[in-house]
């Protein structure tokens, strides 16, 4: 039995589709078809059932993905066992928010290539809904994103913790020294805001919604660290998470204000899918996530 035919039933399991895979592992499909046969005829069992452009597991396809992944692991560990952390190479692609990429991420990055110069890493923005189908997919290695708690069954979860989230104006604002603010006070204030559909927004103008008032922001941007510059002129308020503003509210530059608004709080959460093979750039950065 062939690793590298394990490799290709493995990925075919996570992507369902074989073109795809023969994309991804840069074969052509025909020999993605050859492998996939090979094995087959050694277990002298049916692993894919082939419906339109779909492949999907057998109940005997079912029963070996789990050996098989123990196996490509068992493997993994064995061409690993005498290197060093440095020598560690290959590609993680990481999905996540923008926000994490500005706020959280760098330091993780910069020990990743410290530990392992020769990993590629490439991050990949996007909503949270096409995220997930992306780590579906296999478009992503790892998942790292912001939102109320979700659960798949194909997901291996690592982490999840609570992220608050706050009206924030520049420390220079009247509003910095209020307390219990109300919310008709905050509406009169310029709102710089993350796009429509972000979590925490969405969750935040549900709130304001239920007590009779609508947004109007002067500017939507993804970008938060846009947003904060304006902040810091003294331009008018926000709502961001804490990791995004927390360095500037330690040193005095923004302000966390106290609000009539009732509590908002989303949770940062770390997967990946359960059929994934955890190469050792994974479990370095799952790692180095956890520990931070």
């Amino acid at each position: 039995m062939e690793i590298r035919n394990l490799i290709t039933f493995v990925r075919i399991a996570e992507v369902r589709n074989f073109s795809k895979t023969a994309e991804q592992l840069g074969y052509s499909q025909s020999a993605v078809t050859m492998q996939i046969k090979q094995l087959e005829a050694e277990l002298q069992v049916q692993l894919f059932e082939r419906i339109g452009k779909k492949a999907k597991l057998t109940q005997a396809g079912q029963r070996l993905l789990p050996y098989a992944l123990d196996i490509l692991s068992a493997a993994g560990k064995a061409e690993s066992i005498a290197r060093e952390p440095e020598q560690i190479s290959g590609k993680l692609r990481i999905g996540t928010c923008e926000s994490y990429v500005i706020s959280v991420l760098p330091p993780v990055f910069m020990k990743m290539g410290e530990r392992c110069p020769g990993v590629e890493i490439s991050t990949h923005t996007a909503p949270v809904p096409d995220l997930i189908d992306m780590l579906r997919q296999n478009d992503i290695d790892i998942l790292y994103f912001l939102d109320e708690k979700l659960y798949f069954p194909e997901w291996i979860k690592v982490m999840e913790q609570p992220e608050n989230i706050y009206f924030v104006s520049s420390s220079s604002s009247p509003l910095a020294r209020m307390k219990k603010i109300p919310i008709s006070r905050l509406v009169e204030e310029p709102l710089y805001l993350t796009e429509k559909g972000i979590s925490y927004r969405y969750a935040m103008e549900q709130t304001l919604a239920a007590a009779g008032y609508e947004l109007h922001p002067r500017l939507e941007v993804g970008n938060t660290d846009v947003i904060t510059r304006f902040l810091l002129k003294n331009k008018g308020i926000s709502f961001l998470p804490e990791y995004v503003v927390k360095d500037d509210v330690a040193e005095g530059r923004l302000a966390i204000l106290d609000t009539e608004c009732p509590r908002i709080v989303m949770w940062s959460q770390l997967a990946y899918h359960r059929n994934k093979y955890v190469t050792p750039q994974m479990k370095l950065f799952l790692e180095f996530m956890q520990n931070r």
